[in-house]
């Protein structure tokens, strides 16, 4: 296996130096189009924030304690670059391998043969790279190629923000995501897809002067007619891309029982609350499940999940995962996890099947992935909440993380996660925790891929090191295209000083924003 993957990695570094500029692909009102962007800058402009929030969170990244750490310059020069990194794919495709129904080589030989089948070629007419991870034994990372030098064409098809954000990470056009199309498009004409960044298209409009982000070409499978004026809703996909401005591999019913799609740090998470078979493990908010459905298959299917989750439709596509991939050992309920506690030391009498809610002290280990801002999702273009909407959610991640700390077990594993970036919801909710729960005590991570906490919250150096916070850092996103990424400057990929390690270092750097807390329950 290693010199497979060894192969993969040469290919890929000797194909990145092919893609160095870029035209800059963002159209306004006015309609006219920018002069071509230096790559050390971004392609997409930095995430829109509305101004107080963008104050906010500068004051946040260059807190008192990390400017000690750092400096001015340094600190500033951080936040600019993530605010960028935001609204641009991370650098690699993660899918999570189903390791509980046949071995890692095995289902990347599988998913190999899929994607020629499908005739997704890289440069050259080359395989697509297929990566494994030395301390994830069921990731396959995908390289994605991109900026590309894509003209754009005439004809023009707005999508909205989420599909467009989708399109960035491979997938096609579903007709549910086209808000607008040309007046006379039918099936089979070719077409320039752009992202709506303000969402200011209305559904079914014939054009769009507004702000938008070109992601590439594509070809229409459906016509105008087809996808806005149909009695019944519409699905499937609309707009085949053919040439987008960043490649990676569609996943859209590709090995659905072998193959999960999941963010690295989402991965890393199952890894770090560490299942054992046999134990009972609550996921408190669970949806849409690939965390839920990781920690069964971890357990090997041996033990008992129980995942809760508020909204029914979400509790229906955790089962349908949970049945995708095999897992019989997934109990989903409905319920409020803010509840979930029990009032009684025994079992609920209603609930003979072990529902919520639940006595004290009822689990061996409990994941808590926190509902938050999602500041750490990538790409996202534009974020239009205002500073009371972002602050909001820390006191719904405290009385959640009291019911857990109340459903754990002594001598449990209690992990808590978010994907956003804020100080608020990660290190600050640490210190907390520490401070009001004195039976809970930091405990290392297990794979630790991501880099340590952010300073600014009190925490004590050595508690900082016991964290993981995935925060994207732009030498990762420069250093994942395998040159300088300055489009003046020559580029050379040499090889006698890259390998395997380095690949993965970026991997493991240029992620969405996420964040990691073990504590152990004494």
């Amino acid at each position: 296996m290693t010199q497979w993957v060894t192969q993969s990695a040469q290919l890929y570094l000797s194909r990145c130096h092919f893609f160095l500029t870029i035209c800059c692909s963002v159209t306004s009102s006015e309609n006219h189009r920018d002069p071509p962007l230096d790559r050390s800058m971004s392609v997409f402009p930095k995430i829109s924030l509305r101004a107080e929030v963008e104050q906010h969170l500068s004051d946040v990244f260059k807190n008192e304690e990390l400017l000690a750490e750092m400096g001015d310059t340094e600190a500033q020069r951080r936040f600019e670059d993530l605010l960028s990194l935001l609204s641009h794919p991370p650098a690699f495709t993660c899918v999570r391998a189903s390791t509980h129904l046949a071995p890692l080589e095995t289902i990347r030989d599988r998913l190999l043969e899929e994607l020629r089948e499908r005739q997704v070629d890289w440069p050259e007419q080359s395989d697509v790279p297929i990566l494994t991870h030395p301390q994830l034994p069921d990731v396959l990372l995908l390289p994605v190629l991109g900026p590309r030098p894509v003209p754009p064409r005439k004809s023009e098809v707005i999508v909205g923000a989420q599909c467009g954000n989708a399109v960035l990470r491979g997938a096609h056009v579903f007709a549910p995501g086209i808000l607008s199309t040309p007046p006379y498009m039918k099936a089979g004409d070719v077409v320039s897809v752009f992202s709506d960044v303000e969402g200011r298209c209305t559904r079914g409009a014939k054009g769009f002067q507004g702000k938008k982000a070109f992601l590439g070409n594509g070809v229409a499978e459906m016509s105008r007619d087809g996808i806005f004026c149909s009695e019944e809703s519409v699905r499937g996909v609309a707009v085949r891309m053919v040439d987008p401005v960043y490649r990676s591999p569609c996943f859209d019913r590709v090995l659905p029982s072998l193959l999960f799609l999941q963010n690295l740090p989402s991965v890393v998470v199952g890894h770090v609350l560490g299942p054992c078979p046999g134990e009972r493990i609550l996921d408190m908010c669970a949806a849409p499940g690939g965390k839920t459905t990781h920690i069964a298959a971890l357990m090997g299917g041996q033990g008992e999940v129980i995942a809760l989750d508020k909204i029914a439709r979400k509790m229906e596509h955790i089962c349908q995962n949970a049945q995708s991939l095999q897992l019989d050992c997934v109990r989903a309920y409905r319920f409020d996890s803010i509840r979930a506690v029990s009032g009684e030391q025994s079992a609920n009498p209603d609930n003979p099947h072990g529902g919520p809610p639940f006595p004290p002290e009822s689990f061996d280990r409990v994941l808590l992935d926190a509902p938050c801002s999602g500041l750490g999702q990538r790409p996202n273009m534009c974020c239009p909440w205002s500073l009371r909407e972002l602050t909001s959610y820390q006191p719904l991640q405290r009385k959640l993380f009291r019911a857990a700390v109340q459903l754990l077990k002594t001598g449990g594993t209690l992990v808590y996660s978010t994907c956003t970036v804020t100080l608020a919801e990660n290190e600050e909710q640490v210190a907390w925790a520490l401070s009001t729960f004195p039976c809970l005590s930091l405990q290392p991570q297990e794979p630790h891929v991501g880099g340590k906490g952010m300073p600014g919250a009190g925490l004590s150096h050595d508690q900082l090191q016991l964290l993981q916070r995935f925060t994207p850092e732009r030498e990762m996103s420069e250093a994942s295209a395998g040159c300088d990424l300055n489009p003046d400057a020559p580029c050379s990929v040499d090889l006698t000083k890259e390998d395997l390690s380095d690949l993965l270092q970026r991997a493991n750097g240029d992620t969405i924003g996420f964040f990691i807390a073990k504590f152990l329950k004494s």
